[in-house]
Formats: C-alpha cells, structure tokens, sequence
C-alpha cells in the first residue's frame, strides 16, 4: 500500500504562518475582546444593556450625530478645496509650485491636534484676529470653538489628502481626451463637469473616504475646541479613562458601533469604487500651461490663499516657541526659554519618540516586504484572507484600537500595558498597510521571469527573494517605510491611551502641555515634531527622486 506523500513545508510557508498568527494576535484578538466585552458581563452573562443604554439616550445618539455631521462636512469642504486645488496646479503654472506642494504636505502631516491648538491661539478669546474682529470690525465673536472650529481644523488640515489623490489622477489622465472635448465644443466649466469629473471620481471617493475616517477617528481637535460639542472618539475616550462613571463594557459597545460603521462605509466605498474602476494610462499626459488675465490672476489667488491658511497653523507655533512666557501667559520678549524646558523636561519623550517609531519602523519593514510578498506572489486562500486582514488597521479608529490592545494584554500571560512593546505594537499594527500597499505596487511591476530564471540556476526560492527581489522592491517598501514613519511620529489617538509617564512620547506630550496650559513649551515640542517631519520629507523625496507623495 503507497503512503500519501508529505507536504513539503518551505521557507514561505513559515512566513505565511508566522504573518498571519502576529495579525491574529495583535489585531483579531483584541478586536474580538472588544466584541466580547460589549455584550458580555461577568454577573449577568449575555447582555445588550449597553447597546440599549446608548440608542436610549440623546446625550449618546447625539454625539453619534455630531460626529457624522463634522464628518461630513469636511469630507465636502475637504473636496471643495483639495480638488479645484489639484487641478488648477496640473494644468496652470503657478510661481513657486514647488514650494507650495512642499508647504502643503507639511500641512497635512502636523497632527491635527496641533493645528488646533495653533487656532487657538489665533481665534481663541484672547487672540490677535479674536481682538480684531471685536473691536475693529466690531463684530462679536466668541472665539473658534465648538462645530465651526472643528470644522476650519480638520478642513485644512485634510484637504491634502483629495489633492494627492486627484493629482495623481490628473498625471495619469491623457490630455488628448481634453483636446477632443474641446473639437466638439465641451470648453471651460462644461468640460471639467462633463469630461475630468467622471474619469477621477473613483479616485475622488478613495479620497473622500479617507478624509472621512480621519475625521471621524480623530480625538485631539474636538477635545482641544470642541468645548461641550460631543464626538464618539472623545465619548469613547471618556467613558474608558474615566475615574467617575466610567465603564470599560460601555466604552467597548462605543467602539463596536464606530468600528461597525467604518467597516461599512469602507465596504460601500469599494462597491462603488468597483462599479466605476478602470484604468488610465498617459501616453500624452496633462501639462501645466501659462495662463493670462482674470483666470491667471484667480489661480494663484486661490491657491496661495489656501496654502497660506493652511500653513498658518505652523507658522504661529514655530513664532510662539520663542516669546517668553509667565506661567500661561505670553509676554514681552523672545529666548530660547521653552526649548530649554522643553529638551530639560519633555528630553525623554523625544527620545521615546525615536525609539519607539525606529523600531516600529524596522518591524513594519520586515512584515511589510514579507507579506506583499506572500500576497502578490503566493496567492492563496490563506494568504487572500490576510491580505484582507492587513487592511483592517486601515478603518479601524486610533482609540478604538489602544482600547482593544489594553483590553486584550492587561494581563499575564502576555502582559503589555504600561510597556513600551504595547505603543510599539499598536504604531506597527496601525500603520503596516502604507507599506504593504507601496510594496505590492511595485512587486506587481516586477515580472516573475526576473525570479524564476534565478531559481532556475539553482537559487532557493528563499535566496531569490533575498538577493534579487528584495533589492528590486527596495524603492517601494522604503517610500511606503517613510510615510509609515511619519504618520507614526505623530500618532496620537491610541498613544494618549496606552502610554504611561516612562512611555511619554512627543505627540502626548505637546497634548498634555496644551491640557495644562504650557503653551510656550507646547509650541517649542511642536516645532521639533514638525521639523522631525519637514527632515523626513526631505529623506523620502531623496529616496523617491521626485517631489510628489502618492496615496
């Protein structure tokens, strides 16, 4: 009787195992805690009690409301702003076009919180345009908080996003279709509606959808202005730390809602998107072209003034970490006082700050490059089901997963909280799927023949991928690296829930300096994150050999 031949166990096999157990430990697990913990109790067992207590009352529904209401808001302003923005720099040549990008990456990469903060001290009650709005223009004004404050900060600080993906839509897009628009008479206003609308829109909802996520999901801005304006990051983030009232059931009921509907939306967004794919490829692509009278004159009006608005935030605060301060007042004077303080006191949140993003980084590398391997190359049921795991991070809010990886390793035997491993582990988890996505992009431009005619002269798949395809995929997996770096830099929404004061890092540090009112040491540690980005930056557009970001 013939035995069954063994499976031969390789190399990628292990890869894929062990790929796949890490997401199942550190993302499948705690969510499940999460899920668990909502309708769970130890007294009474199954229970939806919590379900019931937050569509029970208005002062939770409402919140629920506010938020898509903000959500939706920007998500509109955002597209208003970020696409005409995109268009009008692909196709008018604007003085300083180069400049301006850079200054509008900048925008975006500051932590919202920080823009935030910045406003306040530009429109809060006692600042300078406050001032001149009341007594000038005498026009009463309270000040930037509440709906119309979020709204300006996250407005401005996410319309970035819609204009890297709509430019990069436009450089794909072939002007030879404008030029036979034009032949039938489809000019101006008629062919931007009739002919560029419909071949970015795909490109449009990608966008949308992720300005909305990150309006939703964010924490700081409407902690910092929102005064009484309730959103379900920060009633989430109540309810768990809470010292009166709070419950850890309740808070994990919140944060199944927000995941349920991030998932949906994510969902929807991908039918859609899918319905109305295809693809463009410029053989005569779009150029910008020099642009005369009123629409000259209109173009680069519009578009420095909304770089200027957006970079304000950064300008204010790079001006506020010189002038002395008394207590939490600014006052007559400059020095170099807040930096003192803030490299004396705040020293070793900056150096967690690199720390703990080098080594997230390093890790985020190995799996990244890993597994856009095993997805791209080894296609299977095992590695299409985590595929789609790795994009779960993707929809799921900061807060919602620093209370999943609290709830899922607050004890032995895999106790993480209050450890550096538990900021490490969330930074990896949360910002893997840039680098995974940049890596697959540029492993599919790889033909397969390049590693097959390797192992055809003896090499080991493993040897293959080490010594060639690795080094291909180099250029990809380091571009998707640096923008993993720089988004977890400024982290904050799951940082500000599992840090303990030995795990301070920059972005809870400026935060808590802005809680307590520091704001001239809070301004000096923003400026040292926002020039950690600005050098950042400058490494990935060395590395890439162009100036532009995709998304």
């Amino acid at each position: 009787m013939l035995s069954k031949p063994k499976r031969r166990l390789d190399a990628w096999t292990v890869v894929t195992a062990a790929c796949t157990l890490f997401f199942l430990l550190f993302l499948v697990y705690p969510i499940s805690r999460i899920f668990i913990q909502s309708v769970h109790t130890a007294e009474t067992g199954f229970t939806l009690a919590y379900f019931r207590k937050f569509f029970s009352k208005p002062y939770y529904t409402n919140a629920l409301l506010n938020s898509f209401k903000v959500t939706l808001c920007v998500t509109v302003l955002a597209a208003l702003v970020g696409t005409p923005m995109a268009y009008i720099l692909r196709t008018v040549q604007i003085k300083g076009k180069a400049v301006l990008e850079i200054l509008i990456i900048i925008s975006m990469l500051s932590p919202p919180f920080i823009g935030a903060y910045s406003w306040v001290l530009l429109l809060g009650r006692s600042g300078p345009i406050t001032w001149f709005i009341n007594n000038v223009l005498h026009i009463t004004f309270d000040g930037i908080y509440g709906f119309g404050g979020i709204l300006l900060v996250f407005t401005m600080q996410l319309y970035p996003l819609i204009y890297m993906y709509i430019s990069g839509a436009l450089k794909n897009m072939d002007d030879s279709l404008n030029e036979a628009s034009e032949s039938l008479g489809c000019v101006g206003l008629s062919r931007i509606f009739k002919v560029v609308l419909p071949l970015i829109l795909p490109t449009l909802l990608s966008g949308c959808l992720l300005v909305f996520m990150r309006a939703l999901a964010d924490f700081g801005t409407p902690m910092l202005i929102g005064e009484g304006y309730r959103v379900m990051p920060v009633l989430i983030f109540n309810e768990f730390i809470s010292e009166m009232g709070g419950n850890d059931s309740f808070a994990a009921a919140l944060s199944v809602i927000m995941v349920i509907i991030t998932t949906v939306l994510f969902l929807a967004q991908r039918y859609i998107s899918g319905k109305k794919s295809f693809s463009m490829s410029a053989t005569h692509p779009m150029s910008a072209k020099k642009a005369t009278g009123v629409k000259n004159v209109a173009a680069h009006v519009f578009v420095y003034l909304v770089v200027g608005i957006s970079i304000l935030p950064q300008l204010t605060v790079a001006f506020t970490s010189f002038k002395n301060t008394s207590g939490r007042l600014f006052v007559d004077g400059y020095s170099l006082n807040s930096y003192r303080e803030a490299f004396g006191k705040m020293g070793t949140s900056i150096v967690n700050t690199f720390v703990y993003s080098i080594a997230a980084i390093v890790l985020v590398v190995i799996l990244g490059t890993l597994i856009a391997y095993i997805t791209v190359r080894r296609r299977s049921k095992v590695t299409g089901a985590l595929d789609t795991l790795t994009m779960m991070p993707y929809i799921i809010p900061g807060s919602v997963m620093g209370i999943s990886l609290l709830m899922a390793f607050n004890k032995q035997p895999l106790m993480l909280m209050g450890t550096a491993a538990i900021l490490i582990v969330a930074y990896v988890i949360r910002r893997l799927p840039y680098t995974i996505r940049s890596s697959s992009a540029i492993l599919a431009q790889i033909s397969p023949s390049v590693e097959e005619a390797s192992i055809s002269l003896g090499a080991s798949h493993m040897k293959t991928f080490v010594r060639v395809t690795a080094p291909m995929m180099a250029p990809g997996v380091v571009s998707g690296a640096i923008m993993s770096w720089m988004t977890i830099i400024s982290e904050l929404s799951a940082s500000v829930l599992l840090y303990v004061n030995t795990t301070k890092t920059l972005t809870i540090a400026v935060y808590t300096e802005i809680v307590r009112g520091n704001y001239g040491v809070a301004a000096a540690l923003s400026v040292i994150l926002t020039l950690s980005t600005v050098v950042v930056l400058l490494i990935f557009f060395r590395v890439s050999g162009n100036r532009e970001i995709s998304m």
